[in-house]
């Protein structure tokens, strides 16, 4: 199997996530994208022993060798006056951060 990312798949994917990009960085990505494409079909053609099991990880995650959940606690930060300091502009003890503004996807 030798798929690829056509330039026209690839135009909707960009207008799909709302990217700006020139051609330039498009045709770079889509290039990065089919090389991580044929890597994945690389991978794909090694054939394998049907009684190894397929896995995400290179070791079964199992809950013998899982380390315990831990507690969540709440620790009070000891100078939260440090961090807001740090920041450009702050209101009423928040960071204030600028708005994003948001566009309707057609």
């Amino acid at each position: 199997m030798t798929a690829e990312i056509s330039s026209e798949v690839f135009r909707h994917l960009v207008e799909l996530a709302a990217l700006e990009l020139s051609e330039e960085e498009a045709e770079y990505l889509r290039g990065e994208l089919n090389g991580q494409l044929k890597a994945i079909q690389e991978l794909e053609a090694i054939e394998l022993d049907e009684t190894i099991e397929t896995t995400s990880h290179g070791v079964l995650y199992t809950e013998q060798i899982r380390p315990p959940l831990r507690k969540d606690t709440v620790e009070p930060f000891e100078n939260p006056e440090g961090i807001l300091a740090q920041a450009p502009e702050v209101e009423e003890n928040y960071i204030v951060v600028p708005v994003i503004p948001q566009t309707e996807l057609e």
